[in-house]
């Protein structure tokens, strides 16, 4: 099942609605909940309920459907509660430490590294980037992520896959050179760390099909930077799950419904699958040639994202977003 917000004037949480498998057609479903957010809180009595309407959408039963349009939709989720984001793919863990001149965390490898992102507005798939200074270092990250049901506090790993509901694609924009910075500071990200984008659809794990085990989604992420390839890293290489990212985000608190989980950059170390974001290609420059070569991105410049099913079908539709001096 694929599930989206409509831009509405009346909300900022959009108009709930259901899309087709193949992105051609949607249809409002406000009967059953007025926001995805509502449905997720609500989750055990609005998801049979929706699976009728995308079952019905699916075989051309419904009569008030309308086309699908990228540029009509909010994020999947345009505002909640949380998104943690996680860090669990370890080789952009070293690169990116690297660059910066940073020591690895002894734990690299037992407990995940997280934060708590902007989850006030997440911008369109289509939205522009602001940025106000470009001394910033304007970055974009391609991850996947998990939206959760209420997740008690102290759940286990493997009981909290159980509460995964959704999965969602993200760009987690990064302003690198405000990161050191603050970290040196002892208390983590906050200005480095603006809105991020979430692709237009939310999906169940059906959609996913054989991709989806061991708490992974095991698919490339086809990454292109102003109209080039620059990246088709899988998804699947996670050194943490999803289940354990979740449960180190529960330790000490509950999450409420509607949280999303970030994976962090996708990233592989094998050669010729490229990058998930700039600073890991910059770093790798600056290995191979010694200097980073490629720049941080500029007004003008766009970034697109897209994961594909094992048939080659589009599963949450696309971000491409473009930078926007403001």
């Amino acid at each position: 099942m694929k599930l989206g917000s409509l831009k509405s004037k009346n909300s900022l949480d959009g108009e709930l609605c259901v899309i087709s498998r193949d992105l051609k057609s949607a249809v409002k479903a406000t009967q059953v909940a007025p926001s995805l957010l509502s449905a997720i809180e609500n989750w055990s009595q609005t998801e049979p309920r929706l699976l009728e309407l995308y079952n019905d959408l699916n075989n051309g039963k419904v009569a008030n459907a309308f086309a699908f349009k990228e540029d009509e939709f909010h994020a999947a989720l345009p505002r909640t509660w949380l998104f943690a984001d996680g860090s669990a793919f370890i080789y952009h863990i070293k690169l990116v430490r690297k660059a910066r001149k940073a020591e690895l965390p002894e734990t690299l490898s037992t407990v995940p590294l997280m934060y708590q992102g902007e989850c006030g507005k997440f911008l369109a798939p289509t939205e522009d980037i602001p940025q106000r200074d470009f001394s910033h270092g304007t970055d974009f990250e391609g991850e996947v992520g998990v939206v959760t049901d209420f997740v008690p506090m102290g759940t286990s790993p493997q009981d909290a896959i159980k509460h995964i509901k959704l999965f969602v694609l993200i760009n987690d924009v990064s302003l690198r050179g405000l990161i050191p910075a603050e970290l040196a500071q002892g208390f983590g990200f906050f200005q480095s760390k603006p809105a991020s984008a979430l692709a237009p659809c939310a999906v169940t794990a059906e959609e996913l099909g054989s991709a989806w085990k061991e708490g992974r989604i095991h698919l490339p992420l086809h990454v292109k930077y102003n109209e080039q390839f620059f990246g088709k890293a899988n998804a699947g290489d996670m050194h943490f799950h999803f289940g354990e990212l979740i449960s180190h985000a529960a330790k000490t608190r509950d999450l409420a419904a509607g949280s999303i989980i970030g994976s962090g950059t996708v990233s592989n170390e094998l050669p010729g699958v490229g990058s998930s974001c700039l600073a890991e290609k910059r770093t790798i420059e600056q290995i191979e040639t010694g200097a980073a070569q490629t720049p941080f991105m500029k007004a003008g410049d766009t970034v697109e994202m897209v994961m594909l099913n094992e048939k080659g079908e589009n599963i949450f539709g696309r971000i491409k977003q473009k930078v926007k001096a403001v």
